[in-house]
């Protein structure tokens, strides 16, 4: 959904083409802008909290930003860590083993650190307008380091990893890891992942 939710913090319009599930390691790259712009849209909020404080346009953001990793940043993550990465971990390359496992340490960092900047955009979403907390010095600590994960792990990915794992998946493979990732989102009200 491409909405405004606010003046200087609306949702920027996609710059790729649609793409489907057939197409998966294509759905995940588009996986990756959406991140990108989710996190863009968090930074952007930030800003439009200092500048003009909590209002509607800033509770629609914060909602969107939450509503995208709590919903659809989980699946995506399983996608990499049910067929990306074995894929990869398959090929036996000592360098590229490393940084897969490193990469699944990111995923659990990500979700520890999600939590904390959930609670605060929680406070932005429920606080009427009116009796909104400014972030915290820790609140932005943990978004500052909540954005930097996630943009050394896209580039990681999308750099090393997606190219191996496309070459290690077969034709059979793909199919079965599009199915799956279709299967996973079928009941979910998110989207693509």
């Amino acid at each position: 959904m491409n909405r405004p939710a606010a003046v200087g913090v609306e949702l920027p319009g996609m710059r790729s083409p649609a793409v489907g599930f057939e197409a998966p390691f294509e759905m995940l790259l588009a996986c990756h802008e959406r991140v990108e712009r989710m996190l863009d849209l968090l930074t952007r909020l930030r800003s439009h909290l200092t500048q003009i404080g909590c209002d509607a346009q800033a509770s629609t953001a914060a909602a969107d930003v939450m509503r995208y990793f709590d919903l659809a940043a989980p699946q995506h993550h399983l996608d990499e860590e049910f067929h990306v990465f074995p894929a990869v971990l398959a090929l036996q390359d000592g360098r590229l083993d490393l940084l897969v496992y490193r990469l699944k340490q990111d995923h659990l960092e990500m979700e520890k650190s999600w939590v904390q900047v959930s609670k605060a955009l929680a406070r932005v979403v429920d606080s009427g307008f009116k009796a909104w907390m400014p972030f915290s010095d820790a609140e932005h600590t943990h978004m500052d380091a909540f954005v930097a994960i996630y943009k050394d792990h896209i580039q990681n990915e999308e750099g090393l990893v997606y190219p191996a794992a496309k070459r290690a998946l077969d034709s059979e493979q793909l199919q079965v890891m599009s199915r799956d990732m279709v299967r996973r989102r079928s009941g979910e009200q998110s989207g693509r992942g």
